[in-house]
Order: C-alpha cells, then structure tokens, then sequence
C-alpha cells in the first residue's frame, strides 16, 4: 500500500468516527476532495467554497463534539483482535454496486472474513421480521438453501427470526452469506447470534460501516438497510409486519432500481401484513418458489447455460440484457455484464444493436431501456 493510499484509509477512519453512515453532506465532501483533504477541512473549521454557508454550519455542529476523540490506533487495535480487515473504495474488493448510494455510499467497510463475497456475481437480501413465525423461518430457510446451493450469496441483516433462518439455512447448504451489521464487526448484536456471526465470519463475510466498538441503535438499523439493498442484485421480503424495518430495505431496493419481491402468507396473520403491503402499494413482486427469485433476479440456470452451448438462442441472449436495464436507473457496461452473466465485449456488441434499433438510450455513461418491450410489465420494467 502506498503512502498515499495509507493516508486516504487513515482518514476514512477517522471521518468514519466523526459522522453516522449515510451523511449526504461528508459524502458531498469526500467525494469532492477526497478523505485526507476532507478531514483537514474539518479540523480548520473553514467552510469549503462548494457548500453552502448554512449546510456547512449544520454539518460541523454534528462532527464537532466528536473531533476531540477520534482515536484511530484504538481502531487499528480492536481490528486487529477482532481479525477484521479494512476495505476502502479503489481497494480491488470494494464493491463497485456501492457507488450507486451516491453521497450515501459508506466511506469504509470493516470485515470479518472474505471482503470478495460483496461482490458476488449472484447475491440476494432476504430479510423480514425479527419476530418470525414458523412459516416465515420455514420459507426463508428453504429459499436462502436453494439459492446459496446454486451459488447465489445470501445477504441480510443477522438478526433473530428470517435472518438468522436465511444465514443458517444458507450454511448448511454449503453456500455463502454475509451479514451486514449495525454496530462494530466485534459487538455481536444479537448477543445470542454471537456462534451465528462466527460462523459466518469463517466461510462468508460480517460486514460494517462503523467503526469497531460501536453498539447498534434504532437509526443505524435503518441506516445499515440501504447497505443489504445495495449489496444484492434482488431483495426479498419474507414476512413483516405492517411497520417492519424490512419496509425500509424494500425501499431502498426500489429507490436503487433493483428487483424487489415479496412473499405472500396468510391475510389474517400479522406478520405478513407488511409483504402483502408491498404487493399491493409498492409493485414488489410476488415470489412463491427459490425459482421465481432467481427470474426476478435474471439470473441465468447455469444447467440451461451448458445445455444450449455456443450456437444457443441469440434471441435468449438479448433478452437477458434488456432485463438487466431499466428504464430509470442508469447501469453501465460492466454493470449489465454483471447482472447478464455474459462477456463484457458481448454486452458492448449487444447494446450497439440495442441503440440502432431504439430499444435502448445512452446517458451519464450508462445505458437506459427506452421503451418496454411489447409483451413485458411496464411496473416490473422499473423495478429490474
């Protein structure tokens, strides 16, 4: 590591003690000058000329009370008991899906076990209520079994009720999954999922935004969900309740453009009120089966792959990557091959065919869907 990229680390710690995940404002700040000049801009108390007066005042009231505990070796040490290693963007396993949070994105994730996992060429949330029946438990665990077996990593939040069940389901498939946490990587929150965590952390990933040592709290749950929403190229609901913070993540993964499903269960039972609140308010998709996730997602069956070979259907082809674009979220190049499982250099060839004939627009260095296919939902279209 360079002296340089040290230094850009060393400041992400610290910005990272100073401020709670998702400040649109540090973001602003970061993304313009970057972490090291950002922190010195903060310690001269001197507004930046891009910012406004006002935003600026209001941001270093929020930091200031913090600037004179900012203690970056206590991170490196609690890091270095906890096995947990540091990830910064322009790292080789940052993952890329993080840059569409925009100035919410996280300054730095910490991680115990395999950072590569943020990336999976396949990832789904599964998340729901922490007060799960045994249906909910029975169906996250069955969806979370068949995907991780398929290779697809299971992402969500490692609480009790459908987290737990998608986490464990997941590894006793054989799978990965990865636990987005609301507190430090070295608190285990729950306490009672503390040999859950572990577990993961050996053959997945516990991941976190804040630094190590911190607790979790009602606003950084809801923080961490754009988080799960962003990491995975398909969210879905197991059970909620009418008020349940997998509403929140749901959110995020339409606001995101990502795929969103939700799983119905009985309409006098509670605790599937707030899925049945997606379906019927929000254009989340009914899913029923591991499969219907994986065709909500766009995934390719790999059998079928195999099956049809070199000279397979074009036709097939194409329709993958237009179900890989939207007509709302800008995704680039690699993005679709990504989300298609198809070549890079296929993507490119494909998408100039697309522009010839229409069914797909240039913008902001990405591509758009500019009509929706005859024969496809124009709901569905928005939220792919």
């Amino acid at each position: 590591m360079t002296d340089e990229r040290r230094q850009e680390a060393a400041a992400r710690v610290a910005l990272s003690l100073l401020t709670e995940p998702g400040d649109a404002d540090m973001g602003a700040l970061v993304a313009t000058y970057g972490a090291s000049q950002t922190m010195e801009i903060i310690r001269s108390g001197t507004a930046p000329a891009e910012m406004p007066t006002r935003t600026w005042k209001a941001a270093i009231v929020r930091w200031a009370p913090r600037l004179s505990v900012l203690d970056g070796h206590d991170q490196r040490e609690r890091a270095r008991r906890a096995n947990a290693r540091l990830v910064i963007p322009g790292d080789e396993e940052w993952p890329d899906a993080l840059a569409e949070l925009g100035v919410h994105a996280p300054l730095l994730l910490w991680v115990r076990g395999e950072p590569a996992l943020l990336s999976s060429e396949q990832s789904v949330a599964l998340v729901g209520a922490r007060a799960a029946t045994g249906y909910g438990e029975h169906v996250a665990s069955e969806f979370a079994d068949a995907l991780a077996g398929r290779g697809a990593s299971v992402v969500s939040g490692g609480a009790y009720g459908i987290d737990g069940a998608a986490h464990r389901a997941a590894l006793g498939a054989g799978g990965h999954t990865v636990a987005i946490m609301a507190g430090g990587v070295d608190r285990p929150y729950p306490a009672g999922h503390a040999h859950l965590l572990a577990q993961i952390a050996r053959t997945g990933a516990v991941v976190s935004e804040l630094p190590l040592g911190v607790t979790p709290s009602r606003w950084r749950f809801l923080s961490r969900n754009r988080v799960i929403a962003a990491l995975s190229d398909v969210t879905v609901v197991v059970e909620a309740g009418w008020r349940s913070g997998s509403l929140n993540t749901a959110g995020h993964a339409a606001s995101l453009g990502r795929p969103l499903g939700a799983v119905p269960g009985p309409i006098t039972s509670p605790a599937s009120m707030g899925c049945h609140r997606l379906l019927r308010e929000f254009d989340a998709v009914c899913v029923t089966t591991p499969e219907e996730v994986r065709e909500l997602a766009g995934w390719e069956d790999p059998v079928e792959t195999r099956e049809r070979g070199a000279d397979g259907d074009a036709g097939s082809a194409t329709n993958r990557l237009i179900d890989a674009l939207s007509v709302r979220a800008v995704r680039d190049i690699d993005t679709i091959a990504r989300r298609t499982g198809q070549a890079r250099d296929e993507v490119q060839a494909a998408i100039g065919l697309l522009l010839l004939d229409g069914t797909v627009i240039a913008a902001d260095g990405g591509y758009l869907l500019a009509t929706v296919p005859q024969g496809r939902d124009a709901t569905a279209r928005d939220h792919s």
